[in-house]
């Protein structure tokens, strides 16, 4: 056997291996997951508040208690989060957001929502403007080509016209 051939068998066997370890700590993490999600759930109120601001900052700048800022890993302390600035009664008050639910919130809007503790797990517009749907790059770049093609459609039929 050559040494290229017991070279590749063992990068083989290495990924293999990677690939297996990574599955099943996936899974776990999964697994893990919808329990919070079960347990935020089950904790979860039902909120009405007015939308002032929606940003994604620092969440050490979000203006958060400093007991959430204590508790989260220093890694996230600096990663950028859905923050959501909102009144709710005569209090104005920061809420960390899903990022699903963020979305399809917009500033200056009345919303009910399922809140537990500082975290906004869904919302419905009660009043406000109706979000709407961001358009992807891909449909942006579509447009500006279908919008070219018509455009040389045109000059083509003048042309043809004179």
């Amino acid at each position: 056997m050559s040494t290229l051939l017991k070279v590749t068998l063992i990068i083989i066997a290495v990924l293999v291996v990677l690939f297996i370890v990574l599955y099943i700590v996936a899974r776990k993490a999964e697994k893990k997951s919808a329990e919070q999600r079960e347990a935020m759930e089950s904790n979860a109120q039902t909120m009405s508040f007015y939308v002032i601001d929606k940003k994604k900052i620092k969440l050490k700048d979000a203006n958060l208690p400093k007991i959430v800022t204590d508790q989260t890993p220093k890694y996230l302390r600096g990663a950028k989060m859905p923050i959501l600035k909102v009144k709710v009664g005569p209090k104005v008050m920061s809420l960390i957001c899903d990022e699903q639910v963020y979305n399809t919130i917009l500033p200056k809007q009345e919303v009910k929502a399922q809140v537990s503790g500082i975290y906004v797990i869904s919302a419905k517009r009660i009043r406000g403007p109706l979000p709407e749907p961001k358009k992807t790059k891909k449909e942006l770049k579509a447009e500006k080509k279908a919008a070219e093609q018509a455009a040389k459609a045109k000059a083509e039929k003048k042309k043809s016209n004179k």
